[in-house]
């Protein structure tokens, strides 16, 4: 029986679609890590362009509400020359009751390039992707719980920025693990990085319980987990995605598992923190480590710009 390829693949290994972190080989990841970095200077650059994605038409169809990442996707696809779509979901089709791929198969025949999707049903990015033409591209920025694997590539690159070398760090991920598609497609790539050592942190009601399968350290306790760390990963509490009562309230969960000053003394010298946004002060993260030297959050949505160009650049030239 022949082995199912990744659908994000070509047959030569190339990405053609970018879904999820999971089942990407450490040499793609690399490879959008090291494309990022050729990116970071058009940054600094009078005019801002390169004309890779010249002549191709991106639409953004953020079916959930997005500041940070629909803005960071529409500069990146501006900056690579595309012309860029933004779709009003809330007034499209799909409100008045058009299904998802019929909406897809319209803007196909609009002649999309490519596809950049948020949606709230995890797996809606690989429905897409086996729909449309060979030469269109999908690219998943938020599926459910399921994947963020933009977000994760950038808090890759952001890691790799500060700390050059996967293979020596210990790396904390802490709060709504449960519901965080974050974390999942985080903890996913720094394993094939090469992390030697990543912990999930949390209360007992927010930490899945398969995580120890995959090799993952859970810790119940802040100071367990916190201690010694090279990096710290806070996590938005998903109030929005919580069925009943997992938490008595923010406030407790701060006093319990809130970074604070005292309790990032705990991590290593050096440790850097990082946040994917948006910020909620007082109940994960308190200000003083927000604003600290330690930060590195700011940086991540820099950086989030030129990996989101490279993922775009990469897939828009590898054929199917």
């Amino acid at each position: 029986m022949l082995a199912r390829r990744n659908p994000q693949l070509n047959a030569n290994g190339e990405l053609i679609h970018l879904l999820s972190i999971e089942g990407l080989p450490r040499e793609v990841l690399t490879q959008i890590l090291d494309t990022a970095g050729t990116f970071l200077s058009v940054n600094d650059r009078e005019v801002k362009k390169v004309p890779l994605l010249r002549g191709k038409s991106v639409f953004n169809l953020f079916f959930e509400n997005s500041t940070r990442t629909r803005t960071t996707f529409e500069i990146a696809a501006k900056r690579l020359s595309a012309d860029v779509i933004n779709l009003d979901i809330a007034r499209s089709s799909t409100a008045k009751g058009e299904s998802l791929l019929d909406t897809i198969a319209n803007l196909s025949a609009m002649h999309a390039d490519m596809f950049v999707v948020r949606h709230a049903e995890s797996g809606a990015p690989y429905l897409i992707a086996q729909h449309v033409a060979p030469h269109v591209h999908v690219v998943n920025a938020g599926d459910g719980r399921h994947a963020h694997p933009t977000q994760a590539l950038l808090d890759m690159y952001t890691i790799r920025h500060f700390k050059r070398d996967f293979t020596n760090l210990t790396v904390a991920v802490v709060g709504d693990i449960l519901h965080s598609r974050v974390a999942r497609s985080d903890i996913h790539a720094l394993a094939t990085l090469g992390v030697p050592e990543i912990r999930a942190v949390g209360p007992k009601t927010l930490v899945p319980g398969d995580l120890a399968a995959m090799g993952v350290r859970v810790c119940h306790d802040m100071a367990e987990g916190i201690r010694g760390a090279d990096v710290v990963i806070m996590l938005r509490l998903q109030n929005e995605r919580m069925s009943g009562a997992l938490l008595p309230s923010a406030a407790e969960f701060f006093m319990t598992f809130g970074l604070t000053p005292e309790r990032m003394a705990l991590a290593a010298p050096g440790a850097i923190v990082m946040h994917p946004g948006p910020i909620n002060r007082g109940v994960e993260i308190h200000s003083q480590v927000a604003d600290g030297r330690a930060s590195v959050i700011l940086p991540q949505v820099t950086f989030g710009i030129a990996v989101r160009m490279a993922v775009m650049s990469l897939i828009a030239g590898n054929p199917a």
